[in-house]
Formats: C-alpha cells, sequence, structure tokens
C-alpha cells in the first residue's frame, strides 16, 4: 500500500500538468513570519535549516518557487478589483506539506491557484523499480530518501477575452546509500485563448522562446513539441490550447544550469502574460461569448479529469486532499450536445488551430 501510495504521489508531481501534486495533508491558517516578506506563508522548511544549507538545491529551489509564488500572487492581485488571496498552509504526516492560495469568484479571475509543495519521505523498493523503467537507473531493493517540490498554478479569468495560463516547475531528487544524490527537473507553461488574438500568442510564445534560447537553441523547439503532444484532447481530436513548453527529467548538462534555465522558465510567466490581462480584461463581451468560454472550460475540465496523469493518480490515492487536486478546474463549465461552431466563426477559427497546431515565432 505504501509503495502505491508513493507511486501515485510520484506520477503526481511529475505530471506538470495540474496541482495534483499538493494531496492528502492537512490545511491551517498562520501568521506570515516577518523574516520573509516575500512569501504568501511561511516556508515549510524551518528557517535554521534554510539558512544552514543554503547551498543545497533543495533549499535553493524552495526559496525560488516560494519568492516566484509571491511575486505572481500580488501581480494578480494587482489586476483584481474584488477578489483577495485565501492562503492555506498545509502539512504532510509523512513529511513536508505546501501553501495554496486561491482567488475565487473576483471580478477580474472567476478562479486562480498558485500552489507550492515541498515533500520529503522513503522511496520504497518496488517504487524504485517503476522509476527505473523509466531510465532512472537507481539501485534496486533498497528504500531511499527522497525530496520533490514544485509550483504549480492555473488562472482562469472571467473575461473570455482573456486566455486561461497553466504553469509546473519541479524538483526531485534520491539519495542512494552510497551517499549520491540523483536528480532532476520538470515543468512547462501554456495558454488556453477563448478567443485567438494572434498578437497575444506570438507574445506568449516568443517570451518562452527567449527564456529558452538563453539556455539552449533547441529547448524551445523541442519543449513545444512535447507540450502539444501532451496536451492533447485526444476524444475530440483537438488541443487543450495553443501551446507553450513541456519538459521532464532534465539532468543534464549540470544541477546549476538546469536551475538556472527553470528559474528563466518561472521568471517568463508574469511578463508572458500579465500583458494579456491587461490589455483584455476589460473588453467587452456578451451572452455568446460567455457560453463558448464555458464550452471551452468544459473542455478544459475534460482532458484534466481523463488524461492529466496528476489529477487522475491523485483522485485514485486514497485519503487524497480532493480540493486541491480539482483546484485547477474552472468554477463553471457547460457542455452542449453536439455543438460545433461555424468554421468563419472567431470560435471556428480557434478551433482550427486547436486542430493544426502552428508556430507562432516565425
Amino acid at each position: 500500500r505504501e509503495k502505491d501510495r508513493f507511486t501515485k504521489m510520484l506520477r503526481t508531481f511529475c505530471a506538470g500538468a495540474s496541482l495534483g501534486s499538493i494531496y492528502f495533508f492537512k490545511s491551517g491558517s498562520f501568521q506570515l513570519n516577518a523574516e520573509a516578506p516575500r512569501y504568501m506563508a511561511e516556508p515549510l522548511t524551518s528557517s535554521a535549516e534554510l539558512n544552514k544549507n543554503c547551498s543545497l538545491m533543495r533549499v535553493k529551489m524552495e526559496k525560488y518557487i516560494m519568492g516566484l509564488q509571491g511575486e505572481l500572487c500580488r501581480a494578480l492581485l494587482a489586476e483584481e478589483e474584488k477578489g483577495d488571496w485565501r492562503v492555506d498552509r498545509w502539512t504532510r504526516e509523512e513529511g513536508g506539506g505546501g501553501v495554496t492560495c486561491i482567488i475565487q469568484d473576483g471580478h477580474v479571475f472567476e478562479k486562480a491557484g498558485v500552489g507550492v509543495s515541498v515533500v520529503h519521505g522513503m522511496i520504497p523498493p518496488q517504487a524504485v523499480a517503476q522509476m527505473n523503467a523509466r531510465g532512472k537507473k537507481l539501485p534496486e531493493g533498497e528504500e531511499m530518501p527522497f525530496f520533490a517540490c514544485g509550483i504549480s498554478s492555473v488562472i482562469h479569468p472571467r473575461n473570455p477575452n482573456v486566455p486561461t495560463i497553466h504553469f509546473n516547475y519541479r524538483y526531485f531528487e534520491v539519495k542512494e546509500s552510497s551517499g549520491k544524490v540523483r536528480w532532476w527537473f520538470g515543468g512547462g507553461c501554456d495558454l488556453t485563448p477563448y478567443y485567438l488574438d494572434e498578437e497575444d500568442a506570438k507574445h506568449f510564445h516568443t517570451t518562452l522562446k527567449t527564456a529558452c534560447d538563453k539556455h539552449n537553441p533547441s529547448h524551445y523547439e523541442r519543449f513545444k513539441k512535447w507540450c502539444d503532444e501532451y496536451f492533447f484532447i485526444k476524444h475530440r481530436n483537438i488541443s487543450r490550447g495553443i501551446g507553450g513548453i513541456f519538459f521532464d527529467d532534465l539532468d543534464t548538462p549540470g544541477i546549476e544550469e538546469c536551475f538556472g534555465f527553470v528559474q528563466e522558465c518561472g521568471n517568463s510567466v508574469i511578463p508572458s502574460y500579465l500583458p494579456l490581462i491587461k490589455k483584455n480584461k476589460n473588453k467587452g463581451y456578451g451572452y455568446a461569448e460567455r457560453q463558448w468560454q464555458l464550452i471551452r472550460r468544459g473542455h478544459y475540465a475534460e482532458f484534466n479529469l481523463v488524461y492529466d496523469r496528476g489529477t487522475k493518480f491523485g483522485l485514485y490515492t486514497p485519503g487524497a486532499r480532493y480540493e486541491s487536486i480539482l483546484m485547477s478546474l474552472p468554477l463553471n463549465a457547460k457542455w452542449e450536445y453536439m455543438h460545433s461552431p461555424a468554421p468563419e466563426s472567431r470560435e471556428g477559427k480557434l478551433v482550427e488551430i486547436l486542430k493544426n497546431p502552428k508556430n507562432w515565432t516565425t
């Protein structure tokens, strides 16, 4: 049973497509630590340990994602006219916990979630065998300590002219009995518009490409293709959105280089998305546009519940913290029987792009 729980948690954490990595935990309230004013809550790791082990990647990554969560939450709140963040800091009996931030039923953001998780424990031998099936080549037949941390966010705006964004960046490490630490990073960022604005699409993808190109000129093309393939709704034969980047098991050329790349990607979220909010949040829309947004949000929910590995494995886990798993779902959605937009309509033009992903940076 322990093996199954860990394996499902691991898959949830590594999926990179939802907030499912934070589950089966206790939530609670607390006072913000004055020592960390940039954060939305007190870090999961104690201040003493963070200071003592400041050179360790696990500490660097935890501090980075806590800071990014705070920066993003403040940037989004500056655009909101009604709502405020609900902040839940929760702990996990097996080790670690997380910080979940939610705006619900706001004026600009119908539902927005930004979650951080920092978990640790022991990997059972059976789970090691399954990881080796993915090519990890870890020592067989022994338990090993593991550590995982990540940030994941889904923002569902109220105005149909503002697209939904999702991103997730994470770090995982295991320590072998020899003392050797094995590590890797994963993550990605993708955009789901309700009406296609080519200028917005180009801005979003160009910002991601610029971040990728600073570290490896082949990253963007390779990770965009991976993203297009992953976020595909097979039963509808369309993509969830217009893509972005997605990667996993990143462990070359070196840990600092990989961390630098992940930071570059994380730091690109606000400049890639905030201009789209500012540009479109006050645009007018009517009943028809709202209905199409709800239909598209139904498609979003279908992907997360049917195909997303993080959501699916999280829901199958006994004692799961379902509120966190389902945080990525929209507040409202609808399904119309045999709905099909006219080919030459704005809705039809978006569907055509969803069926045929394109390169937005050329």
